[in-house]
C-alpha cells in the first residue's frame, strides 16, 4: 500500500518480450515525421537489474528498429493515431512521443507522451541537422509536410549519472568535479538534469544528476567517448550503469 488506497485494486495485462524502442516524432496535426530512433536503459543495474528508473542512458539509433519496422509503425501506428486525433477533434500539434516494444507479434505500443522524453531527447536532438526552429514554426503554420527534416549520419549514446540509491532514498548537495574537463573531449558534451549552483559551485539537487553525452561515427566510439567523459566527473556516491548500448551494440553487424 506505498501507493495508498490505488494498491486496492490489481490489473492484470498482457505481459510483452522484445526490444524496446523509443521514437519521438515531429507532428502538426496532419502530418507525422518520426525523428531519429533510440533505445532507453530503465533498469537501475547492469544486465537490466535493479528497479526501474526514468532512463539509466540511452543510445541512438536503435539498431532493432529496421526500415521495415519503420514502415509498419507508420502504417499500424504511427498515422492510425494522427488520424485518430484528428477524428476526435483534437488534433495535436508538436511533439509525440511513442514508447514502442517490438514483440513476436509486430510491434505493441506500450506508451505516448506529448512531449521530448529525457534521456531519449539527449541523443536524438544531437544528430538533428535541421534547424529546430524552421520545424517549430513548420509545425505552427501547419506546413510540416513542405518540410525536408535532415539527420547527421552519425551515432549518439548518453550515459546518466545518478545519485547513489537512485531511484530510491539518495542524499543531494554533493560537490561536483570534473565538468569543465569534458570540453577537452571531442565529441562529449554534458546535460544538467539535477544540479544547482550555489556559492559558485555545482551540486548535485536530484536522482538523475548528468547526462554525459556523445557522438560520432559509429555507436561503439560514441558510447567510448561518452564513458571517457564520465570517468572525468566525480562526486560522492555517483552512479551509473557500465553497460548501456552493449544490447544495441550486439544487434549491429560485425565489423
Amino acid at each position: 500500500k506505498i501507493f495508498g488506497e490505488s494498491g486496492s485494486q490489481i490489473v492484470i495485462e498482457e505481459f510483452l518480450t522484445g526490444p524496446e524502442v523509443s521514437v519521438l516524432s515531429f507532428t502538426d496535426g496532419k502530418t507525422v515525421v518520426p525523428m531519429v530512433s533510440s533505445m532507453d536503459h530503465k533498469r537501475a543495474l547492469d544486465g537490466d537489474m535493479g528497479p526501474n528508473t526514468g532512463g539509466m542512458g540511452t543510445v541512438a539509433p536503435n539498431p532493432y528498429y529496421t526500415p521495415e519496422i519503420a514502415r509498419e509503425c507508420m502504417e499500424t501506428i504511427f498515422l492510425p493515431t494522427i488520424h485518430a486525433m484528428q477524428k476526435e477533434g483534437r488534433p495535436f500539434q508538436g511533439c509525440l512521443y511513442f514508447g514502442l516494444m517490438l514483440t513476436p507479434k509486430g510491434p505493441k505500443v506500450i506508451e505516448y507522451n506529448c512531449r521530448f522524453g529525457d534521456p531519449e531527447t539527449q541523443v536524438v536532438l544531437p544528430l538533428l541537422k535541421t534547424d529546430l526552429v524552421e520545424i517549430m514554426q513548420a509545425i505552427w503554420e501547419e506546413k510540416l509536410d513542405q518540410l525536408e527534416i535532415q539527420w547527421k549520419d552519425e551515432s549518439a549514446a548518453c550515459v546518466v549519472m545518478a545519485s547513489g540509491g537512485y531511484p530510491k532514498k539518495y542524499t543531494t548537495g554533493l560537490p561536483i568535479s570534473g565538468l569543465d574537463e569534458n570540453g577537452q573531449i571531442e565529441g562529449c558534451f554534458v546535460y544538467h538534469a539535477g544540479t544547482k549552483l550555489e556559492d559558485g559551485k555545482i551540486l548535485t539537487s536530484g536522482g538523475r544528476v548528468l547526462g554525459v553525452t556523445a557522438t560520432a561515427d559509429s555507436l561503439r566510439n560514441a558510447l567510448k567517448t561518452a564513458y571517457a567523459g564520465v570517468e572525468k566527473i566525480t562526486f560522492q556516491n555517483a552512479h551509473y550503469r557500465k553497460d548501456i548500448g552493449q544490447r544495441a551494440l550486439k544487434a549491429l553487424p560485425e565489423l
